[in-house]
C-alpha cells in the first residue's frame, strides 16, 4: 500500500510501498484513511527541522491532520464499527507512572516530554491507505461532517486554548458573569486573531461562535479567499500592510484576546504591546529559524504585571478539545456553510502528495485524498 515518508539521514520526502497493517490486539480498529491535512508541521519535517522515526525505523510516514473509515475492528471494541467515520488524536502518551497527565488521559499536558505523537514523534502517521491503531484514541464523526470532518484536529487548538480561557477569565469576576457558559465567554469583549491560515480562521471562527467581536489580522489585502471567509463569518479583517501593530489599539480599541497562529516571534512581540489591561495572550503558533530580533523584557514584564496580563502557551489537544472541535464544527456548517467549505482546497491523490507539501498550498488549506 502507498505512503509519503521522510528520510531524515538521506533528507528524501518520497511515496514508497508497505506491507498492509493487521490488528494483533483486541481493542485495535483498522481505517481506511480518506483525508489527510497538510499544516505547516508537516512541511517542516519535509524540510527537516524535525521529525522522528519510530525506534529502528530509517523513515517516518507523516501526516497527523486525518480523517479514516473503520474497515475492521477487534473482539473488545464495542464502541465503532465498520463504517463509521473517525478522527484520532495525535498524541500519545508517555510510559511513565509519575506522569500524572498522560496517566490521567491528558497526554497534551505530558509532564516527561516522552510522548509519541503519530506523524511528527516516534510512530508512524496517517498518510497511507491503511492504518490500525487504538479504538480508544477514535473520535466519532457523522456522516453529515464527511467532506471537512479533516478540519477537526487543526480546530482542536482553539478549542483546547477556549477552555483553559473560560478557567483563567474567572480570575475577575468583571470580565464574566459566572451563570454565563463557555459558550458566550466572549459577549461584548474584544478579540484580534494573528494570521488568516486554516488555524486562525477556524479560530476566528470559534471565537465568533462564542460571541467575541472578532478581528483577524494578517499580511493578504483584497481580493483573497481568506479575506472572503473572515467576512463572511462576521469578523473584520486588518491588513498588517497598511496597519501597524503600533496603530491597532487606536482602530479597534482595548484587545481583551489575541488568538496568535503565525509562529512569527517579531509580529507576536510586536502585538504583545497592543494587548489592553487584563487581557489574555494565547501562543499556539511555533516559531520556526528566524532572524534575531531586539527586545525589551523589563519593559514588556513591567507592562504585563501593571496590567493584570497573562500570555498562554498551548499545544496539541486532548479528547474533550477533539469532542469539542466535532460540535463546533457542526455550529459552523449551519452558520457559514460556504466559508468552511472556502477553506479546503481540491483534494491531491496521495501519489502526488510529496509535491504538494512542498509547493506552495493550494488554496486555504491543503488536503490529500488518500483512498
Amino acid at each position: 500500500m502507498k505512503a509519503i515518508a521522510v528520510f531524515p539521514a538521506s533528507r528524501e520526502v518520497k511515496l514508497i510501498e508497505q506491507d498492509e497493517p493487521v490488528i494483533t490486539q483486541p481493542d485495535q480498529v483498522k481505517l481506511r484513511m480518506l483525508d489527510i491535512g497538510i499544516c505547516g508541521t508537516d512541511k517542516e519535517i519535509c524540510t527537516f527541522a524535525y521529525g522522528t522515526p519510530p525506534a529502528g525505523a530509517n523513515y517516518l510516514v507523516i501526516g497527523h491532520e486525518a480523517l479514516g473509515e473503520v474497515v475492521e475492528a477487534g473482539a473488545a471494541v464495542t464502541s465503532l464499527a465498520p463504517g463509521d467515520l473517525v478522527v484520532p488524536t495525535v498524541r500519545r502518551p508517555c510510559p511513565h507512572a509519575r506522569c500524572r497527565s498522560c496517566r490521567a488521559g491528558h497526554q497534551d499536558f505530558c509532564e516527561t516530554g516522552d510522548f509519541t505523537e503519530r506523524g511528527i514523534k516516534g510512530v508512524h502517521g496517517y498518510l497511507t491507505e491503511l492504518v490500525v491503531d487504538e479504538a480508544c484514541y477514535m473520535h466519532l464523526v457523522p456522516h453529515h461532517l464527511r467532506e471537512s470532518a479533516v478540519l477537526v484536529e487543526p480546530l482542536t487548538i482553539i478549542e483546547k486554548a477556549e477552555y483553559q480561557l473560560y478557567g483563567l477569565t474567572q480570575r475577575r469576576p468583571p470580565w464574566i458573569d459566572p451563570s454565563v457558559s463557555a459558550r458566550t465567554q466572549g459577549r461584548g469583549h474584544t478579540a484580534l486573531v494573528l494570521g488568516a491560515g486554516p488555524v486562525g480562521l477556524l479560530g476566528a471562527m470559534a471565537l465568533r461562535t462564542a460571541e467575541f467581536e472578532t478581528f483577524i489580522y494578517s499580511r493578504e489585502q483584497e481580493p483573497d479567499p481568506r479575506i472572503a471567509v473572515a467576512k463572511a463569518i462576521g469578523a473584520t479583517y486588518l491588513s498588517s500592510r497598511t496597519l501597524l501593530p503600533s496603530q491597532l489599539e487606536a482602530e479597534i480599541g482595548a484587545i481583551d484576546l489575541v488568538y496568535e497562529a503565525v509562529g512569527h516571534s517579531a509580529l507576536a512581540l510586536d502585538v504583545l504591546r497592543a494587548l489592553g489591561p487584563n487581557g489574555i495572550y494565547i501562543l499556539t503558533g511555533v516559531p520556526g529559524r528566524q532572524t534575531l530580533i531586539e527586545a525589551d523584557p523589563a519593559s514588556l514584564f513591567r507592562e504585563m504585571v501593571l496590567k493584570n496580563q497573562v500570555v498562554l502557551g498551548t499545544v496539541n489537544a486532548g479528547p474533550q478539545a477533539f469532542n469539542a472541535a466535532i460540535a463546533d464544527l457542526e455550529t459552523f456548517h449551519r452558520r457559514w456553510p460556504d466559508a468552511v467549505r472556502a477553506l479546503m482546497a481540491e483534494r491531491t491523490p496521495i501519489e502526488q502528495a510529496a509535491e504538494r507539501i512542498l509547493e506552495r498550498p493550494a488554496g486555504i488549506k491543503s488536503v490529500i485524498s488518500c483512498n
